[in-house]
């Protein structure tokens, strides 16, 4: 099957296409050349058509026009009769699939890797490191490195002094846990990564939230798991479908983001939290939950927060937790783990040596001290995400009063809806006006949320500021001119 006649699956590849000097049919030729040697776009893999292409750019159509045009002269494209536009036969890619890329979470990852230069992306919602790690890493420094040297070094499990300090937390939060219940990884994304191999085999199926985080969903993908989508209300993952969903495909593993969901921000209810806990252990399906956000709170808490989704299991259901410090605390710090039934950690434990032999003992230590203090970080962080976020919606409803969004429970992004076209073509033209979008076509793969996009707002106030200010010029300029594929407007090059 051809992966790229979808034109919005060929944008998200490309990415960042329209960087640099020179006129846009040029660059696009560029990137897709570059695409095809990278092995991204493979030997005989058939393209969109002209228009639906320009359409997802937001270009003209002479612009691919031209780009096709200029690949069909280096002999990187080939147009067959009947058969559309393709990757040359003869094209010698490099042996690979074109790294990262070629998933839906590409763009993220490959904004990480290529550093964010002139562009203000918003692909990764991260802030700079809590004030309490520089204290803790001078007590690991003055205090624990004598008995860190005096160790070998490699606990594929996790250090014992941070096993214990997660297994206390949770027990504080309600749910009882011992030290051999927990493992430690390298962030949350390790933590998927060995779940992911556990418990998927040929075959085997994921039922998710929809929308949900298109890295978390690649990481189901690229075991090939089929993936059940089920859609969202304001109290979580809506229950009639989810229970139509177990029943029709026993799937392996129920993959939720309870605690202020990515990207919606939705804080799942007790009462949905108890219903489907008890859908889950009706139909013996493990619950995968993911709290990466966990205490990033958006409004005052009112009584007590729900427990996480484990501790509403019956005796006997299963469920694995995940989580991490990398919003409470630092994403530099990269801890994770794994928290859930002690045979299954001990799965997860033997890949995670074979992938690493355990995580860097230091950031361990360091962890270790801070883990016990995450009651007091968390609400510190939730306040500066809390004034931001407060910023971030004055900004759009002024400078763009007809876009919509549920201000969220917690987290730290808005999910907006554009109240007409695709996001997907409205990300190309931001692109161009410096601001680098997640449209929902990523978070989503159903449809239901193209018209999405995931705005987050742990940029300073001033970036935050200067960004709205680019997507109501990117947005001015699309609402006077439109998608580019069907009228004979002047190619812009």
């Amino acid at each position: 099957m051809d992966r790229f006649q979808d034109g919005s699956a060929l944008a998200t590849l490309l990415g960042d296409w329209t960087a640099g000097p020179g006129p846009l049919y040029r660059k696009l030729a560029d990137a897709l050349a570059r695409a095809a040697e990278e092995g991204a776009l493979r030997s005989g893999e058939r393209l969109p058509s002209e228009r639906e292409l320009a359409g997802v750019l937001a270009v003209s159509r002479a612009t691919v026009v031209g780009a096709y045009d200029e690949l069909r002269a280096r002999e990187v494209l080939e147009r067959r009769q009947g058969s559309g536009t393709r990757v040359n036969g003869k094209v010698r890619s490099a042996r690979s699939d074109g790294g990262v890329r070629g998933g839906r979470a590409g763009v993220i990852f490959q904004r990480l890797i290529d550093g964010p230069g002139p562009l203000i992306s918003l692909a990764c919602a991260a802030e700079q490191g809590a004030p309490e790690v520089t204290e803790a890493l001078a007590d690991v420094v003055r205090e624990d490195m004598p008995d860190l040297l005096a160790d070998p070094g490699y606990h594929p499990s996790g250090l014992p002094l941070l096993r214990a300090a997660i297994a206390e937390h949770y027990t504080r939060l309600g749910l009882p846990t011992g030290p051999e219940q927990v493992l430690v990884t390298t962030g949350a994304q390790q933590a998927l990564v060995l779940v992911a191999e556990v418990y998927l085999r040929t075959a085997s199926s994921v039922v998710v939230e929809s929308p949900s985080w298109p890295a978390c969903l690649d990481i189901f993908r690229s075991v090939n798991a089929e993936l059940v989508p089920v859609p969202l209300d304001d109290e979580g993952i809506e229950t009639r479908e989810l229970a139509a969903a177990l029943a029709a495909h026993h799937p392996s593993l129920l993959y939720v983001m309870p605690t202020y969901h990515n990207p919606t921000g939705i804080q799942m209810s007790a009462t949905r939290r108890r219903r489907v806990a008890e859908l889950a252990a009706r139909h013996g399906v493990t619950v995968l939950e993911d709290n990466a956000y966990a205490g990033i709170a958006l409004e005052e808490e009112r009584g007590t927060a729900p427990l996480p989704l484990a501790a509403y299991l019956p005796s006997g259901a299963e469920a694995i937790t995940v989580a991490s410090l990398g919003k409470a605390v630092w994403g530099g710090l990269r801890i994770g783990w794994v928290r859930g039934p002690a045979e299954i950690i001990e799965r997860c434990a033997r890949r995670k040596a074979l992938a690493d032999l355990g995580s860097p003992v230091i950031d361990q230590a360091l962890a270790a001290r801070l883990v016990p203090r995450l009651d007091e970080l968390a609400p510190a962080r939730a306040a500066i995400q809390r004034e931001r976020r407060k910023l971030l919606e004055r900004l759009l409803r002024e400078y763009l009063p007809d876009w919509r969004w549920r201000s969220p429970d917690g987290g730290s992004s808005l999910w907006v809806a554009l109240p007409e076209g695709s996001a997907d073509v409205f990300a190309q033209l931001a692109l161009r006006h410096g601001v680098e979008v997640v449209p929902g076509s990523s978070a989503d793969f159903t449809g239901a949320h193209d018209n999405y996009l995931r705005i987050p707002f742990t940029l300073e106030p001033a970036v935050l500021s200067e960004m709205v200010g680019r997507l109501a010029r990117a947005w001015t300029e699309l609402r006077r001119h439109g998608p580019r594929d069907n009228r004979p407007l002047r190619p812009i090059i």
